[in-house]
């Protein structure tokens, strides 16, 4: 890894680096946590619901402790200067916006919703939600038109927050995933970006560098309908979540660093992938901008 870069040495023409954030299960976000976190240069967070909604749709703790799980976050990022950048909403089998029976699709809309009215304490600029699960055979464009009915709906609701709502890409190096299962929506550039043209302008997009190859490649198809990113390495093939910086995946990053540029991406550089410190994170980003700087001669 290099040394990290000093801002007053950058080049006049280079872009301005972005700040660093990472994703963080709610249980996960105490005091002691987002101080060091902070103290490592990392200034936003995205903050997750693992373990609290289990796969039908249910909440294995009280309204009162949801609520107060809420309040401790809020309070540990707020006192230690930290961003609640964005929310990761809960998806499943049964979590699915895209679902074709509509009183199913309607209970994940009142789910979401639910989960919706806990969010508004912790303030988030950004909620990401994925376009549905594993698809049954031929039943792609049925499941495109829920997820734009579901979408839409919520939508209100995100923006009454004074929030953005975000669609994230999802893994999809074939359709088939075996012989009665297609991979989820959102799976090439083309199904994004038609997906997309049809939900309302005020829906945008995320983009996870470790769900497809050559993300750079969705990026700069989506331009300004970019909001947020998932940063990790992969191949393109399997969840691999590798941290930028080990020399695993396939990513270039000198590409996607100057994609993001050219989309005038101003969020943070959020990760989504494995790392042993949090103080790694920060250190790879400059790490990965210097050479971009070098490489794209800026």
């Amino acid at each position: 890894m290099t040394v990290p870069f000093a801002a007053a040495a950058l080049p006049e023409k280079a872009p301005k680096p972005l700040k660093i954030g990472y994703a963080l299960g709610l249980t996960k976000v105490s005091a002691e946590q987002m101080k060091y976190a902070k103290s490592v240069g990392i200034d936003y967070v995205e903050i997750s619901f693992g373990g609290l909604i289990d796969g039908n749709r249910n909440f294995k703790v009280s309204d009162e402790e949801m609520t107060a799980l809420m309040h401790k976050a809020k309070k540990a990022a707020d006192d230690a200067g930290i961003q609640v950048w964005s929310i990761h909403m809960p998806f499943g089998k049964r979590i699915d916006l895209s679902m074709t029976d509509e009183t199913e699709r309607q209970q994940v809309v009142a789910l979401h919703r639910k989960v919706l009215g806990y969010c508004k304490i912790l303030q988030p600029q950004i909620i990401l939600f994925h376009p549905s699960y594993y698809l049954g055979l031929n039943e792609r464009e049925a499941r495109k038109k829920q997820l734009v009915k579901s979408a839409t709906e919520l939508n209100k609701t995100v923006r009454s927050m004074n929030a953005t709502m975000v669609i994230e890409n999802m893994l999809g190096p074939e359709l088939l995933v075996d012989a009665e299962r297609e991979r989820p929506l959102c799976r090439t550039v083309d199904e994004t970006m038609e997906i997309m043209n049809r939900l309302p302008k005020s829906i945008y997009a995320a983009v996870d560098m470790n769900h497809i190859k050559n993300p750079e490649n969705l990026i700069r198809a989506l331009g300004k309908r970019l909001k947020s990113v998932h940063i990790a390495d992969g191949t393109g093939e399997a969840e691999n979540h590798y941290f930028p910086c080990s020399g695993q995946g396939n990513n270039n990053w000198t590409e996607i660093l100057a994609a993001l540029h050219e989309a005038r991406y101003t969020g943070p550089f959020l990760y989504e992938s494995a790392f042993e410190d949090a103080r790694d994170l920060k250190a790879c980003y400059e790490s990965l901008y210097s050479t971009f700087v070098e490489e794209k001669q800026l």
